[in-house]
């Protein structure tokens, strides 16, 4: 079986679904397709920044559902494993919502605005035709499908599919594993807690419903042999942070909320496009402890919708759509990730004990750092 469409996007996280969204109210034929069924529960921090709000906001949908529920934070608290901390103002209001909720929600708006959704879908082939065309071979159960599309968006994480090209190895030679748990029990103030410990971090932000997430970034190493289930491999990574230790201790993991993914490369640099554009982690993995992560996925949708628009008015060829879409991604991630990068390197450091000392002889500079891991505001949000 052939299917004809205007444009598929593989992968129905944030980036995926929010362009979906954004292409069907442009009127395109949209074909969202996931291998996966949803909503589901997602390895990811539920950290929204003020950027991310100003995206959804933007989309429409803030105001829709999204408030309802969800937990406020204004601040952040680093712990270290000696037990010193830094803590430091966030660049405005953050917000805990589940990724569970927030997938839910996008694929909502866009059904409505149009888009199809397909799931339990494998796409196993993607090839660009001589008239600059997409074919995408997929398998849904027993059945194979064919897809013909004049564009492609790639929103499937850091696995590409089977048979796509890549423009090169971008992604770091460090191999992590990510984890996610929600927990009962655990009362927090109105602030993000990001524990270091042995081989990583864990970062604690309260959720809807009085829960808290629990989210992990561990290198591969650090984790074998300490247990089979994320529960266990938590707590083992708590053991070198006592502060950590006592913080799980008061609650109890949520049934059904665990998720782990690996391996897990952080990204050198951004990878707009490889045969097809590439948007949110797809594009570039950011070091999760910067809490940016849902921004960068909305706005490269942002910037990928808009210039796939173009390309399918006819107002500009394949190749223009190619170069435009790279350079305004490049121009807006690349500093960011260098940024993060360093960041990421600092924390990892063996003298990374020093740093709450330090921080309290330097005023400022632990809310300068804050601020350097995040997308600027565009103002979008209120247009």
């Amino acid at each position: 079986m052939t299917v004809e469409t205007d444009v598929i996007v593989i992968g129905a996280g944030v980036s995926g679904t929010s362009c979906a969204l954004q292409l069907a109210r442009q009127g395109r034929r949209t074909l969202l397709l996931d291998r996966q069924h949803f909503p589901r529960h997602k390895t990811c921090g539920e950290f929204l920044s003020p950027e991310t709000k100003e995206m959804l906001e933007y989309l429409g949908i803030w105001h829709d559902k999204l408030a309802i529920g969800t937990s406020i934070m204004d601040h952040a608290m680093i712990i270290m494993p000696h037990g010193g901390e830094i803590t430091a103002p966030l660049p405005g209001q953050a917000y805990g919502f589940s990724r569970y909720e927030l997938d839910r929600l996008l694929q909502q708006h866009a059904m409505r605005a149009g888009a199809d959704i397909v799931t339990g879908t494998t796409v196993t082939h993607i090839r660009l035709l001589d008239d600059q065309r997409y074919e995408v071979d997929a398998k849904q159960g027993d059945e194979r499908v064919r897809y013909v599309a004049r564009a492609v968006i790639g929103a499937h994480g850091t696995k590409k599919p089977r048979g796509a090209a890549s423009a090169g190895d971008e992604r770091d030679d460090p191999v992590y594993v990510g984890l996610k748990s929600h927990y009962h029990g655990v009362t927090l103030h109105p602030r993000v807690e990001l524990y270091f410990c042995e081989g990583g971090y864990v970062g604690i932000s309260p959720i809807e419903s009085g829960r808290v997430n629990v989210a992990a970034l561990l290198t591969l190493k650090s984790v074998q042999g300490s247990g089979k289930s994320v529960p266990e491999i938590l707590r083992s990574a708590s053991r070198s942070n006592k502060r950590l230790a006592d913080r799980m201790a008061e609650g109890e993991p949520v049934p059904g909320t665990q998720v782990s993914i690996a391996p897990l490369r952080l990204s050198d640099l951004p990878e707009p496009w490889s045969q097809y554009p590439h948007i949110g982690d797809a594009m570039m993995m950011l070091p999760p402890l910067c809490g940016d992560g849902m921004s960068v996925a909305l706005r490269s949708s942002r910037l990928c919708a808009d210039w796939t628009g173009k390309y399918l008015d006819g107002d500009i060829p394949f190749d223009e759509w190619k170069y435009q879409y790279s350079l305004e991604a490049n121009a807006a991630f690349t500093q960011l990730l260098r940024r993060a990068r360093r960041i990421q390197s600092l924390a990892f450091a063996r003298t990374n004990r020093f740093y709450p000392a330090i921080a309290r002889m330097i005023p400022g500079l632990a809310t300068y750092l804050v601020k350097a891991t995040r997308l600027s505001e565009t103002g979008i949000g209120t247009r």
